[in-house]
């Protein structure tokens, strides 16, 4: 089955809506960071070398980035406890890349032919190297950026949510949106059992105004209840918290408890394991879309394995970067419940007074328009 939309658009600054979209809102509790104490200066580095050890090669991106090629089979994933024993999957069961019987079909009956795509394939650190076979490109974290987290154990992991309360367009309770913390402007599918999702993002830098805020535009697949949802994410992300800086950078996500005390950004923590060669996780991006400028986009591909149940993530409608094994989760290893496809903005100023919301932006932080260059995703499928 697939289902195809023209373009969903997002672009808005703090809390603009589009047409036709779903905008909902998840609260989160904000923790105030504590003064860093030796104790946990000694665990950052302790982690800091764990994250960043058996590199093979090491290599300088002209943006500053690091990139560390490290041995395939002593990458972080395999800390975890479901993961010990487990043998990698080098390649899918099978080759997704080719276009499915839907799609030809749905192109033929609009009238049209394929789809062309402007795809960002590129990263910046591959103009400085490339790992050798064998190995992964891991961007290295910095010490810096651990300490700035409320606690080791929290680094790359999105704020658990609080309570929740849905909005959609025509609720203008001001009272009911100042309450939230975390919102989402997505295009949602639910009602069969899915086994993956697809989509063109548009690349853009949108602004973030604090250090602790970030800006998402993603692919998603969910199972189970908000205070407990198991998920698999991929897309682009500006997320200081995380990566130290403001820029746009490839990104995947997983959780099998709501981020409560699973799942993290990439590989700061156990569970995702890496395959290809070519694409560093958390890297930037380049080019990104500027407006009246190019409309670079990349294509990310989320789909579960018919015979393993792993969920692989393919970038650029090629490159298969790597897989979340089954045994991570329960519900996910049968399927997702719903595909997302939009943004989402984190912000712990909402509720605050002066001012009532982040200036943080999602998608280019436009509205749509030929003139103003909003951010959209294309070409959704499942």
């Amino acid at each position: 089955m697939a289902k195809k939309v023209c373009c969903f658009e997002l672009g808005f600054r703090g809390v603009g809506i589009l047409l036709g979209m779903i905008f909902m809102g998840v609260s989160y509790g904000v923790v105030e960071g504590n003064l860093v104490a030796g104790q946990k200066s000694l665990e950052v580095g302790r982690n800091v070398d764990t994250l960043n050890r058996h590199a093979v090669k090491t290599i300088q991106s002209e943006d500053g980035d690091i990139i560390d090629c490290i041995d395939i089979y002593k990458q972080p994933a395999f800390d975890h406890p479901a993961l010990k024993n487990h043998t990698i999957q080098m390649t899918p069961s099978y080759d997704p890349t080719t276009e499915t019987r839907a799609e030809t079909i749905a192109a033929k009956l609009g009238g049209r032919k394929r789809e062309s795509s402007r795809t960002v394939t590129s990263q910046l650190w591959q103009k400085s190297g490339s790992c050798p076979k064998g190995t992964i490109p891991v961007l290295r974290i910095q010490k810096k950026d651990l300490l700035k987290s409320n606690s080791v154990g929290e680094y790359g992991r999105k704020k658990q949510p609080g309570f929740t309360n849905e909005l959609t367009l025509g609720n203008d309770s001001e009272n009911s949106y100042l309450q939230q913390a975390n919102h989402s402007a997505v295009l949602l599918t639910e009602g069969f059992n899915y086994l993956g999702g697809k989509g063109d993002i548009q690349v853009f830098n949108p602004y973030v105004e604090s250090d602790d805020e970030y800006s998402t535009s993603q692919v998603c697949l969910k199972h189970g209840p908000y205070y407990a949802y198991e998920s698999v994410e991929s897309g682009w992300a500006v997320n200081p918290s995380v990566y130290g800086d403001r820029k746009t950078r490839l990104f995947v996500y997983w959780t099998a408890d709501a981020s409560k005390t699973t799942g993290c950004f990439d590989l700061t923590c156990p569970g995702f394991i890496q395959t290809s060669s070519e694409i560093a996780l958390g890297a930037a991006i380049y080019p990104i879309s500027v407006p009246r400028g190019l409309p670079y986009q990349i294509t990310i591909y989320i789909y579960k394995d018919p015979y393993t149940n792993n969920w692989w993530v393919q970038y650029g409608g090629k490159i298969n970067i790597g897989y979340w094994p089954h045994k991570l989760f329960k519900m996910l290893s049968y399927g997702a419940e719903a595909v997302e496809w939009g943004g989402e903005v984190y912000s712990s100023k909402i509720g605050n007074s002066p001012p009532p919301h982040t200036a943080t932006a999602m998608g280019s932080g436009k509205f749509p328009g030929p003139i103003f260059g909003s951010g959209c995703v294309r070409r959704m499928r499942v």
